[in-house]
């Protein structure tokens, strides 16, 4: 045997290396720092060529060719996965459903927009049972229209497609959903270890009241998309059932109307499918064998299919035509008192205590057979809770009410984190102004800006004072579902001119300077503020030794209070800024971990994080002036010296509080600076003082300049999806 040959029976790859499951670095050092989050859609892994532009391919998509071949679709039956009573609306809709629905107001993440229902773990939760059969269903659509159609727009243009289908006029749809090509493995999705785990102290501080879930969480157990359809924790009881639903929507961004008309329109058509065991079901996707292809909870016992079908364990439809748009939910839950049973599955479910044969609904294969129609708790709630039993009667005596306000729920629970209008693409696009769309109106672009510039530096405003106004103003930015940033000019509107971390006081000074300059030179407000954040780095830059213009786009307008749904706002509030060395409160979770996640939120890198934050100490712009991390002699200049004297091992470094340390001389024992963790941590963790010793060289001065520039006009043009 030569060296290269392997002796049978060994293997030949190596075990226990770092990407072995178990020994990630988060796995040996818990309380490390994970930047997996910041380095998420590498383009590494975008199998697209470096020129390929959605927003371009979707010009050439034959849009009603699509929806042809979807209308097509909905009755084409297929034999390895049939179709109830010959539709599949009820599965496209609960497609488009379970990708929306795991959005969440708090952070803006999940929801529809990425796609991101093929990967793990949304494709193998247990309340997303069989939506793989369904996006197998659309593989020969996607097949044939290719880099023309995503999955992110295509499944939920399914799900609108269906509710037509059915019979509702529904209120538009808009193309324009990117996909991504692996999992959103850092969204925190909950601390349960255990799918559909009782809800308790991980998720709750009393599961008595929904208000105590854990922040920025709305479903109530991990796996599931909303609430459990059996009850609390599985134990049936409409008015607790009730509570939930409606934090958890208030949670999604819906009001109470909204919430009851998505219930009874979301149960108007399809079924659920309990009619048989759940043990009896191959594994989720994720976890199924290679002859499985992705392909999950298969039975392996039986069919499996139509009658036989298991997906939530609890059977049978909710109306008498569950292939129409009706008001055939209204109908059956207030035409009936209703009593627990037990679905097949073993599932708790609500059943009419009296009805008549020619009310049920039929068999999926046999239409010759009656069955028994079921609510679920969810369902009841409606019913026994005093506000949603009012909005039900309401639309029930107006049945055009209700289908206009569902399809405008329906619209905006598939569009809400899509970002402001001018995202949305194609032939249906609404008209209408929606004000949970967070409008601007267009800014003015003709105005003189080096004049604009020349009044903003000569106002008597500090450099801090507008750089810490811009960047506020531009930081709310959230790339999960494209709200907040400086366009609109939102930080002189309630709630944001009265946010801690906006420094109310020094706000109110920078506006009543920088406004009546906007006026007089017909600029908006908006585009002024990030002008004279632009001019601020611009005189750091120039103190450092260093002459930059810093670029800038007009064309921002400012919104009013008509335009601002100002408690939708609430979540957007910083409550840690690491960039401006700004904490609220003591938290669970870390001053740099909470950095971590805006700078993901602003689509920053790691190295972009390291170069903004070594800026902004040097400029001097702490919230509320304090001196943590500003490692310099020259204040006020664009310098490297918070990198230089960060890693300067003349000095040592002392806590002296929770939050706070002094940087001391090693020889002369004298403390030079005060610092916070985020100031440290850039020269404790590896990874981060791997990068601050970059800008610590000596030849690294104008290069530091330089990406500060570039990281700073990244962040202030990140909402402008009208020059992108």
């Amino acid at each position: 045997m030569d060296g290269n040959d392997t002796p049978a029976g060994k293997c030949p790859v190596m075990h226990g290396s770092m990407t072995a499951l178990g020994t990630s670095v988060t796995s040996w050092w818990p309380n490390a720092l994970n930047f997996d989050i910041l380095h998420q859609h590498d383009s590494k892994s975008n199998p697209h060529s470096k020129g390929f532009n959605y927003r371009e391919e979707l010009k050439k998509l034959d849009v009603e060719a699509l929806k042809a071949d979807l209308r097509a679709l909905m009755t084409d039956s297929q034999e390895w996965w049939p179709a109830d009573w010959g539709s599949y609306v009820g599965m496209f809709a609960r497609v488009a459903w379970h990708a929306a629905g795991s959005y969440r107001l708090a952070d803006g993440r999940g929801g529809a927009g990425t796609g991101n229902q093929r990967f793990a773990p949304l494709n193998s939760w247990p309340d997303n049972v069989n939506t793989d059969k369904g996006r197998r269903l659309l593989w020969p659509i996607k097949k044939k229209y290719g880099n023309k159609i995503s999955w992110a727009d295509l499944m939920i243009l399914a799900g609108t497609i269906a509710y037509e289908e059915a019979g509702l006029k529904t209120f538009g749809f808009a193309f324009g959903r990117e996909d991504i090509w692996h999992p959103e493995k850092d969204t925190y999705w909950g601390a349960e270890k255990e799918w559909l785990a009782p809800s308790g102290p991980d998720r709750y501080g009393d599961i008595e009241d929904p208000s105590t879930m854990d922040a920025p969480l709305a479903a109530v157990q991990m796996g599931l998309i909303y609430v459990n359809p059996e009850g609390v924790n599985g134990n049936p009881d409409p008015m607790k059932t009730a509570a939930q639903i409606r934090e958890t929507f208030a949670r999604m961004a819906m009001n109470d109307e909204e919430t009851a008309a998505l219930t009874a329109g979301g149960h108007t058509i399809g079924k659920s499918h309990g009619n048989g065991s759940a043990e009896d079901l191959s594994p989720d996707p994720e976890a199924a064998d290679l002859e499985y292809q992705g392909i999950g909870w298969m039975n392996t016992k039986g069919r499996g299919i139509g009658r036989d079908t298991v997906v939530s364990g609890i059977e049978g439809a909710w109306t008498k035509e569950p292939t129409k748009w009706d008001m055939g939910w209204f109908d059956m839950l207030f035409g009936h008192e209703w009593e627990l049973t037990k679905s097949p599955a073993g599932a708790n479910q609500w059943k009419p205590v009296d009805i008549k044969e020619e009310d049920m609904p039929v068999d999926v294969e046999d239409p010759s057979i009656k069955c028994m129609p079921m609510m679920t708790d969810a369902d009841m709630a409606m019913k026994v809770d005093p506000v949603y039993n009012a909005i039900c009667q309401k639309f029930m005596a107006d049945p055009e009410y209700f289908s206009d306000t569902f399809a405008r729920a329906w619209f905006k629970l598939t569009h809400r984190d899509m970002g402001p209008k001018v995202r949305y693409l194609g032939p249906d696009v609404p008209e209408e102004d929606l004000i949970w769309q967070d409008p601007v109106p267009a800014g003015p672009t003709g105005y003189d800006v080096a004049a604009l510039k020349a009044k903003i530096a000569d106002s008597g405003l500090s450099m801090a004072e507008m750089v810490s106004t811009a960047w506020d103003s531009a930081r709310t930015y959230r790339g999960s579902d494209m709200r907040g940033g400086a366009n609109g000019a939102r930080i002189r509107l309630a709630p944001q001119k009265d946010w801690e971390g906006n420094e109310p006081e020094r706000l109110a000074k920078v506006l009543s300077v920088l406004e009546p300059l906007a006026e007089a030179a017909g600029a908006s407000i908006a585009d002024t503020i990030v002008l004279a954040g632009n001019v601020g780095v611009e005189q750091a830059a120039k103190a450092a030794g260093f002459d930059v213009e810093v670029p800038f786009s007009p064309g921002r307008g400012d919104a009013t209070d008509e335009m601002t749904d100002a408690e939708s706002f609430d979540p957007l509030e910083p409550l840690a800024d690491g960039y401006r060395n700004f904490l609220k409160a003591d938290y669970d979770v870390s001053p740099e971990a909470m950095m971590l996640d805006r700078t993901h939120l602003l689509g920053l890198t790691a190295a972009e994080m390291t170069c903004l934050v070594g800026g902004m100490r040097a400029m001097g712009t702490n919230h509320g002036g304090t001196k943590h991390g500003m490692f310099t002699d020259r204040p006020g200049a664009l310098t490297q010296d918070f990198f230089v004297n960060l890693t300067d091992m003349g000095n040592s470094w002392k806590p002296t509080g929770k939050n706070s340390y002094d940087i001391v001389d090693r020889v002369s024992g004298k403390t030079k600076w005060t610092a916070s963790r985020v100031d440290l941590v850039f020269g404790s963790n590896s990874i981060l003082r791997a990068y601050a010793e970059i800008y610590a060289q000596d030849d690294s001065a104008e290069k530091f300049v330089q990406d500060f520039v570039a990281a700073w006009t990244k962040v202030m043009n990140a909402d402008r999806f009208d020059i992108a």
